[in-house]
């Protein structure tokens, strides 16, 4: 049986989603069972081998969804590899170098064991919902910064250091 691994995730607009979707497309193509779904969604990580855990970030904090799912499953993710990734930064710095996790990221990675965190860019384009997210739209802060050859390579990363089933 393949390795079935949960790509879970916490959104707004959409962003970290595609993001989501792109690590959980990699693993399929690897040979896994993959599944990106949203955090709020999940009942239980029980049926997982492995867990991928994303979170927009909005104002230097963690999308809520993602923090609860965490908080929520804390004993069944200290059963199996976990890795986070959060998404936002409206700009290149994501791709120029590595970004340490937010203060919310940390301290769930001081309390599980966590593999791997990266940030990766974010995307804020027109419609986007929230009073914050129309400021940056209003200030000119949006745009797509996700560096999609990236987020694969870290998806692949993920793959090879899993068993395949």
């Amino acid at each position: 049986m393949p390795t079935r691994v949960l790509v879970a995730y916490g959104t707004t607009n959409g962003s970290t989603a595609q993001i989501a979707e792109t690590v959980a497309g990699v693993l399929v193509e690897e040979g896994m069972t993959a599944q990106a779904r949203p955090a709020r969604s999940v009942t239980s990580v029980g049926p997982y081998d492995a867990v991928i855990v994303g979170g927009a970030l909005y104002a230097g904090r963690w999308h809520r969804d993602a923090r609860r799912f965490l908080l929520r499953h804390h004993r069944e993710l200290a059963e199996r590899p976990l890795w986070l990734f959060s998404s936002g930064p409206l700009d290149a710095s994501a791709s120029e170098w590595d970004i340490p996790p937010v203060p919310d990221v940390r301290h769930a990675m001081d309390r599980l064991t966590v593999t791997e965190h990266v940030t990766f860019g974010g995307c804020l384009e027109a419609g986007a919902k929230g009073p914050i997210a129309r400021m940056l739209l209003r200030g000119g802060k949006g745009g797509d910064f996700r560096d999609v050859p990236a987020i694969e390579k870290w998806a692949a990363q993920i793959a090879a250091g899993l068993p395949p089933g």
